[in-house]
C-alpha cells in the first residue's frame, strides 16, 4: 500500500508483455508473461513450472538483452500466476571507504 492508505497505481497490459524471471545467481530462467506492474510490485504468468526454483530473490528481466530488469521477491502464488514485489536498494553493497560502487565510478569533482 501507498503511504497514504491506497493501494498502488498498476497499469494492466490487455495482452501481457513477455519477460523473464532468472535466478540471482543466472541458474534458472523462466519466460514469463507481466500482466500488470506498479513502482512497487507486478503479477507474473509464468511459462513452466516453479517449483523447486528460488524465489525468494530473484531478477525480472524486461528486455531481451538484460539491460532493463528488477530485483524481485516472491509475494503470492496463485496457480501459474504469482505476485512479486520490488526490492529497493538495501541490497547494494558499500566498499570499505563507504561509498557505493556507482559512487566510485563518478569521476573526482562530479556529484550525484
Amino acid at each position: 500500500m501507498a503511504a497514504d492508505g491506497r493501494a498502488p497505481e498498476r497499469v494492466t497490459f490487455s495482452r501481457g508483455y513477455g519477460v523473464c524471471i532468472m535466478g540471482i545467481d543466472g541458474t534458472w530462467r523462466r519466460n514469463c508473461v507481466l500482466n500488470a506492474i506498479s513502482d512497487v510490485d507486478a503479477i507474473l504468468s509464468v511459462e513452466g513450472s516453479i517449483q523447486g526454483l528460488n524465489l525468494k530473490e530473484f531478477f525480472l528481466l524486461l528486455s531481451s538483452t538484460g539491460l532493463a530488469y528488477r530485483r524481485c521477491e516472491l509475494v503470492r502464488v496463485n496457480g501459474t500466476d504469482i505476485d512479486v514485489q520490488f526490492l529497493k536498494g538495501k541490497h547494494r553493497k558499500k566498499r570499505a571507504d563507504g561509498r557505493s560502487s556507482h559512487q566510485v565510478l563518478m569521476p573526482e569533482g562530479m556529484s550525484n
